[in-house]
């Protein structure tokens, strides 16, 4: 149970005064009935709540796919730069959003935005296995050696990675399965055959792949298939 001015002030723009201010004009309602205390405590997960006649959404959580375009690095803020958040909606703003797991500032595909801390570690967690898959381009041809060295496991400076599928579409083309998120991994396991990445973009998480209707720099809410999707392992 959690008092109504933190339930409406964590699921929309209002501030707890505000809200205090709603009660006092017996604007606020919750399950039809009037509010009358700013403290009056409710199941969040099973509440309706109306201010000013107008239906309120509450959400536990928020989860929101976006299509990363290059130049916005996976932060929730950065002093010089761009972020992820800053392609979010309005409409999310007052949510404590950020990104489940990071695409490089030059990379681009699918990545998850959200508030779940929990379901954020099960996807992101090598533990569970949660495969990321990735177009990848190079500036030399994709060989053999490297599709056997992904798959036994390619030592970089911070230890062995885990073993990785890659999977030649083109003579400079491929794409790549990982279960871990090392900082710069891909990058550096083909740097391991002096080869540079010249293009990177994630097109799978667990099960979900980027759909065409998803433009790069758009975000939508993803669906409970989606999530689950999301999280499954093959």
């Amino acid at each position: 149970m959690e008092r109504i001015d933190k339930i409406i002030s964590e699921h929309t723009h209002y501030t707890r005064k505000e809200i205090k201010r709603l009660i006092s004009q017996r604007a606020v309602y919750v399950n039809g009935e009037e509010v009358k205390k700013p403290e009056a405590k409710f199941d969040e997960e099973d509440v309706s709540v109306k201010i000013n006649g107008e239906e309120i959404e509450i959400k536990k959580h928020i989860y929101l796919l976006l299509n990363k375009p290059k130049g916005y690095v996976s932060a929730t803020e950065d002093k010089s730069q761009k972020t992820v958040l800053d392609l979010i909606p309005k409409e999310y703003k007052y949510r404590n959003l950020f990104p489940a797991g990071r695409l490089d500032k030059d990379t681009t595909g699918l990545m998850l935005i959200t508030d779940d801390g929990e379901f954020a570690h099960n996807i992101l967690s090598p533990r569970k296995h949660v495969q990321k898959e990735y177009e990848v381009t190079l500036d030399i041809p994709v060989t053999s050696t490297m599709i056997e060295e992904f798959k036994n496991g390619v030592n970089l400076n911070d230890g062995e990675c885990k073993t990785a599928d890659l999977e030649i579409t083109g003579e400079y083309t491929a794409n790549v399965t990982i279960t871990e998120g090392r900082y710069h991994q891909i990058k550096r396991m083909f740097g391991c055959f002096g080869a540079k990445v010249l293009e990177l973009n994630r097109i799978r998480i667990g099960n979900l792949y980027l759909g065409e209707e998803l433009k790069p720099g758009e975000i939508k809410e993803a669906t409970a298939e989606e999530l689950q999707k999301i999280q499954e392992r093959d």
